[in-house]
């Protein structure tokens, strides 16, 4: 059997921890296996594969990044190219694909199960919001950069005096922003779950100073919305799967004008950005990834096509595609009331 593996998306810590999962799992099937490049563009085309080994893989456990590249390439937006992607999957002899990314990469996944291709996936978002699994591979990676950022950014707000608004992202959850806000101490918390009134968080600000604290952090999710205040919606041309570039959208310094404008309070911005997705995997992605790409091997080896694996508490279980797929996992709203009780 040939297996094919790709990883598609945004890149986030622990993408290589389960490329070297699904490799060496399928090598000890004794099936052999191609890497895809650059998420489905590497089978566009002609395609763009390598075969890998155990050699292919060694050292890239503790690697940020992917070294099969990535892209953002959406072939269901075209027959054509969806029909490359099963040409190609034929032509280079590829028994089974792992598809490793979030809801864009593992909608395509599905697709082409539902077209009769042995597909399988493996949820990697930093936004955590994949149904049917209580992580993905990069969140818990990505809010140890949020958390540590806070921490710096404590420091220097204090000494100003200044009220630090951080946005982090989050496109419609805010998982990284309310459990990274919460284990750096925010002092206010903005999801895209939870329309906030710029009022309040004002109004709250104040209320600092009047018990004598002079500095606050404020975390944004980049999706957050805020009723009354004018954002750009429309920012020019979106990506291959519909999505506008949120980084444009500039919230937080939006809120951070309007909070310096009603209070009078010294205001900054910090945009943690790409930072997020950057560095080494933590000890968690590494071996949540390695955990579920070698259970997408092991779906393969059973069968079960049309699935990923999935973490639900300390297991790691089998969930249908199209049932992940179904709706996005909005933030706990129980976690969010919970950070609140600490403003």
């Amino acid at each position: 059997m040939r297996v094919g593996v790709l990883t598609g998306g945004g890149d986030c810590p622990g993408l290589n921890a389960a490329i070297r999962a699904v490799v060496r799992r399928a090598i000890h099937y004794n099936y052999r296996v191609a890497g895809i490049h650059n998420g489905w563009a590497g089978l566009l085309g002609e395609g763009s594969l390598e075969p890998m080994g155990l050699r292919s893989v060694s050292g890239i456990l503790h690697l940020g990044g992917t070294i099969l590249g990535t892209s953002r390439t959406n072939p269901l937006k075209k027959e054509e190219h969806l029909q490359q992607v099963i040409t190609n999957i034929k032509r280079h002899a590829m028994d089974a694909v792992v598809a490793i990314g979030g809801d864009d990469t593992l909608s395509v996944a599905s697709r082409l199960f539902d077209l009769g291709i042995a597909a399988v996936g493996v949820p990697k978002t930093m936004d955590n919001d994949v149904s049917g699994t209580d992580y993905t591979i990069g969140f818990n990676s990505a809010v140890s950069i949020v958390a540590d950022a806070l921490d710096k950014l404590h420091t220097t707000a204090s000494a100003h005096h200044r009220v630090l608004v951080v946005e982090v992202m989050g496109r419609d959850a805010g998982w990284v922003a309310v459990v990274g806000g919460l284990a750096g101490g925010a002092d206010f918390i903005l999801v895209p779950e939870v329309p906030t009134d710029i009022g309040a968080v004002c109004r709250h600000l104040e209320r600092r100073r009047q018990l004598g604290k002079d500095f606050s952090i404020i975390v944004i999710a980049e999706g957050a919305v805020l009723p009354g205040i004018e954002v750009i919606s429309e920012l020019g041309e979106r990506d291959a799967f519909g999505h506008i570039r949120l980084d444009k959208r500039n919230i937080g310094e939006i809120v951070a004008r309007e909070i310096e404008r009603r209070t009078g309070f010294e205001t900054r911005v910090t945009v943690l950005g790409h930072l997020q997705r950057g560095g080494s995997p933590s000890v968690f992605d590494r071996v949540l990834a390695t955990r579920l790409g070698v259970a997408a091997v092991d779906l393969i080896k059973d069968g079960k096509f049309g699935c990923m694996p999935g973490l639900a508490g300390n297991r790691i279980v089998p969930v249908k595609l199209a049932d992940a797929l179904a709706k996005p996992k909005t933030v706990d709203l129980e976690l969010y009331e919970l950070a609140q009780l600490f403003y």
